[in-house]
């Protein structure tokens, strides 16, 4: 079954295994600059490790805090990245992932420096889960009419219907001041970025004028 995987959903199955493996083998400090912080006002700006660095809106999105944390968010890339990529082809899989990966971070970044600055409280973020809520964003609205059977749920479920429950349930549990662990602005930013940009894709092109037409040329070629 892996082997028949697309080449992109195969990679970001194995990338995420990888760095997950290097995380229980070498020490945290090591990965500490890579997971997103929120901006630090008062700590040191140059520090990766007390302040929010670019680089982090990727890399906190290929660690995991526990085994139930990337087998998770492994399902999620399994189950909704290779239809996505059968359908899209590489490139615009990519392309899509990533963009959604960058908006959750973003979302998640937002949220975060303005809770460290109003209460300074500090944490940081790591997962694939922001990516993954993406994929199923963009699942749900390429196939709204798929039924989807969960792992905890013993029905088949319509994508459209399940993408709309997931939405609205990060919504509340982001607005009900619950410490679940887990970054639901993150989930509703990788949602969000991920129906923004299949509306753009889905909007129609201004037409095409058509080539200028060739004058007729009044040379005569004589052989």
């Amino acid at each position: 079954m892996f082997s028949r995987l697309p080449a992109a959903t195969k990679a970001l199955l194995i990338a995420n295994i990888v760095i997950y493996a290097l995380q229980l083998l070498l020490p945290e400090w090591v990965f500490a600059p890579l997971r997103l912080l929120p901006v630090a006002i008062d700590g040191d700006p140059f520090s990766p490790t007390s302040s929010f660095m670019p680089w982090q809106l990727v890399t906190h999105a290929f660690m995991h805090g526990n085994l139930l944390h990337i087998v998770m968010n492994l399902l999620g890339i399994l189950m909704f990245g290779a239809p996505l990529e059968a359908h899209w082809g590489s490139r615009r899989f990519l392309i899509f992932y990533t963009f959604c990966t960058l908006g959750a971070g973003l979302c998640q970044l937002a949220v975060a420096t303005l809770m460290l600055s109003q209460t300074g409280w500090t944490y940081s973020t790591l997962g694939a889960s922001g990516g993954v809520f993406g994929l199923l964003a963009g699942y749900g609205m390429l196939f709204p009419n798929h039924r989807i059977s969960l792992l905890f749920l013993p029905v088949l479920i319509k994508a459209r219907t399940l993408v709309i429950v997931f939405a609205v349930a990060q919504l509340a549990l982001a607005f009900s001041g619950l410490n679940t662990g887990e970054a639901h602005f993150a989930h509703l930013g990788g949602m969000l970025f991920g129906w923004l940009l299949i509306r753009h894709w889905r909007r129609p092109r201004p037409p095409q004028a058509p080539p200028p037409r060739r004058r007729p040329s009044h040379l005569r070629v004589v052989k």
